[in-house]
């Protein structure tokens, strides 16, 4: 197991390794395995980098994010425009329905709502919106239509983790309520748990996923 001062070298390390982020101005703290950042980043975008290279590094038990988002002059956009154009690149995706999720930024923060039948699509837009320029945050309140069996979408999770080879797949346990699913159980590290919440949310019919998984040390 490694220390906290090994684990906060590590993150570091991978942090000035990936060009997306300016690892400069982020600073690293690490106790008993909960890695926090804090510092300032110049978009959303990078902010959201600095957290997918944390999740990266072993070991790492849980993120706490306290970056804020200062955006340089010349990347200051009114709401406005903003909207405007996340409603444009919205329409010109072919994955997902025209008119069916919905826009309100405040702040530049953009908040998408409505619903779509898939959680790719959901994803998608997402996506689409994150590496905007002005956008200082993404919130998803965008649902899920379909409907399906508890014990349908119960069976699909369970097979894809099956087929995701997920090593410790016994100790991954799945409720469902309605659309809703929960995850608990223990993987070793977070590349496993993140097969296991794909493998809940490209299920047909998901709309919630609640993940209580934790990692092992």
């Amino acid at each position: 197991m490694k220390t906290d001062t090994q684990l906060q070298l590590d993150v570091l390390e991978e942090l000035t390794w990936d060009p997306s982020v300016d690892a400069a101005q982020i600073g690293v703290e690490v106790r008993d395995g909960v890695v926090t950042l804090a510092g300032t980043v110049g978009s959303f975008a990078e902010k959201w980098e600095a957290e997918r290279a944390v999740q990266r590094v072993s070991g790492v038990r849980a993120l706490a994010v306290e970056l804020s988002v200062r955006l340089p002059g010349a990347s200051v956009r009114s709401d406005a425009d903003i909207a405007r154009t996340v409603e444009n690149v919205l329409s010109w995706m072919s994955n997902v329905t025209d008119g069916s999720i919905k826009v309100m930024v405040e702040g530049g923060w953009v908040t998408l709502s409505g619903s779509v039948e898939w959680d790719y699509q959901r994803k998608a837009a997402t996506a689409a919106v994150r590496y905007l320029m002005g956008v200082t945050g993404v919130s998803d309140s965008i649902g899920i239509l379909q409907q399906v069996s508890a014990s349908a979408v119960q069976d699909a999770i369970e097979a894809a983790l099956k087929r995701g080879a997920l090593a410790d797949a016994r100790h991954i346990f799945v409720e469902v309520s309605g659309n809703k699913v929960t995850l608990s159980g223990t993987v070793r590290n977070w590349s496993e748990r993140e097969l296991a919440q794909h493998a809940a949310w490209g299920t047909h019919g998901v709309s919630m996923v609640i993940d209580n998984i934790t990692l092992a040390i």
